[in-house]
Order: structure tokens, then sequence, then C-alpha cells
């Protein structure tokens, strides 16, 4: 399912008209960008959890070469998928 779909999927299912749906989906996808800029972590009981995961830096090699080279340290968003939602996927 691409973005546009979604929209579609949303405005069937909220009887919204897709302008809206597509409206509160950048709404969602904006907020979630943001507070997991500002190092903060969104949880949707039943659905899952947002957050930002730290990755140290470290020595890696090319595969080219073989030859070791530095990683930096970064952060990397992550979703953790909620009890309800394993359990509706596994059903």
């Amino acid at each position: 399912m691409n973005k546009t779909e979604l929209v579609a999927a949303m405005a069937d299912q909220a009887e919204l008209s897709r302008k809206d749906a597509e409206k509160a989906l950048k709404a969602f996808t904006d907020i979630v960008a943001d507070q997991l800029k500002k190092g903060e972590k969104i949880q949707l009981v039943g659905f899952g959890t947002f957050e930002v995961s730290q990755r140290p830096a470290r020595i890696g090699r090319n595969p080219q070469t073989k030859e070791p080279m530095p990683i930096a340290a970064s952060k990397a968003p992550k979703f953790k998928a909620g009890k309800a939602l394993k359990d509706l996927v596994n059903a």
C-alpha cells in the first residue's frame, strides 16, 4: 500500500474527503517526525511505540577493499509493535 492508497482507505473508513484524510495523515507524520527529532517517544496503546535509538560509533570494513573505516555515531527512528497489533497480525 502506498500513500495514495492509504489516504483513500482512511477517507473511506473515517468518512472524510480525501483532502481531509491527506491533511490528517500529513499532520500525523509531521508530529511524529518532530517529536522524534526532539528525542521524544510516542506511545499508541494497542498499536505500538515510535522512538529514537542511538547507534554508537564503530569501526566497519569497506566491502571492496577490506580496509577498516570509522562509522560515525547516529540516531535512527524505530517502531516497536504493540501486543494488540502483533496478535492481530498473527491471528
